[in-house]
Formats: C-alpha cells, sequence, structure tokens
C-alpha cells in the first residue's frame, strides 16, 4: 500500500467509521483514483471497521499539523 497526501484525501470525508466494502463504495462513487482503490482493496478481507484515516494510513496525521505546510511555503519563497 501507497499513500500519499493527495491520495488520502480522497477519502478523508468518507463516512466513518467505515468498513473495507463501504471505503471502496465511497472511493468509486466519489471518482477516486485508481490507485486509491487499490490501496483499499489491499486492507484485509474482514469485517474490521475503521474508525478514521489513521487507522489505515497512520502517517496522515503527520501531514495535517500546521507546521508540515508552513515548512513547504517557506522552502518555496527561498
Amino acid at each position: 500500500m501507497f499513500w500519499t497526501p493527495e491520495l488520502a484525501a480522497w477519502i478523508e470525508d468518507a463516512p466513518w467509521p467505515a468498513t473495507k466494502e463501504e471505503l471502496l463504495d465511497y472511493a468509486e462513487r466519489s471518482g477516486a483514483p485508481w490507485q486509491v482503490i487499490e490501496n483499499l482493496r489491499e486492507l484485509p478481507d474482514d469485517d474490521t471497521v475503521y474508525e478514521s484515516i489513521e487507522d489505515i494510513w497512520p502517517e496522515w496525521e503527520d501531514y495535517q499539523s500546521p507546521d508540515y505546510f508552513d515548512e513547504d511555503e517557506e522552502e518555496e519563497e527561498y
């Protein structure tokens, strides 16, 4: 599974909590890129209920901090 902030953003607004099948359905209906669909298909085939995107990609929280975006903006200024 390979996630990036851009890919994860496609399911950020999914109807959490959700199962794998519910997330796949949401991603397909929202027109998510094929990589998002493939990532979700790699989740275990069980009845796990995911509470949020962090349950699927724990690093998502790192990309949500204001400092992450401020660092990028500062680099572009130079």
